[in-house]
């Protein structure tokens, strides 16, 4: 018998999934390109899970989810993940990555530097490369040193980053964006 299940479940951005174990979520799945695809990828990420009707406590995880990639604010750091398995220096990167709340972002030099590892900004993309929590450990928000996507390992790449940062109104340079200019001119007043 298996202690492991993994759902699929709908979103703004298309199918994702959730698998839990006894101390918490063991991993995450984005949307794929072609329908079965995601349920595919869980299945082989964890093959020891099986497909389960998620427990309230998943219920509202997922409700969570959802509402974060339709534009709300939850940070999802209280969400309980299982380390297991996790080398010491991944789950540091993985500590300051779930403190960037949304609509804020960071760079793999910064995330480096506030671990004691300046030099270590390529270790950190490859930490976030394997993150197995896309969206609950917000690596999406960690860009490279000049504002760009750098890379994202979940399907769509940086397209599907691009796309999360936009759901989240995030500044990733210093050029305005139209978010920028909607906050910053004055509504058109009524006669």
């Amino acid at each position: 018998m298996t202690d492991q299940g993994f759902t699929l479940f709908d979103t703004v951005i298309g199918r994702c999934g959730l698998a839990w174990g006894e101390r918490g979520l063991i991993g995450v799945q984005l949307p794929e390109s072609s329908p079965g695809a995601a349920w595919a990828r869980l299945r082989r990420r964890f093959p020891d899970a099986v497909e389960a009707e998620p427990s309230p406590e998943i219920d509202a995880v997922i409700e969570r989810i959802r509402d974060l990639l339709a534009g709300g604010r939850d940070d999802l750091s209280d969400i309980p993940l299982d380390l297991d398995g996790q080398s010491a220096f991944n789950l540091r990167v993985y500590e300051i990555a779930r403190a960037i709340t949304p609509g804020d972002t960071s760079t793999y030099g910064e995330v480096a530097k506030a671990m004691g590892e300046p030099g270590a900004a390529r270790a950190v993309g490859k930490a976030l490369g394997e993150n197995p929590w896309p969206i609950v450990v917000p690596c999406h928000r960690v860009l490279g040193s000049s504002g760009n996507m750098g890379g994202f390992s979940a399907p769509g790449g940086a397209e599907t980053k691009a796309r999360l940062l936009t759901i989240e109104k995030a500044k990733t340079n210093a050029v305005p964006t139209l978010f920028d200019l909607e906050f910053s001119v004055a509504p058109p007043r009524a006669f």
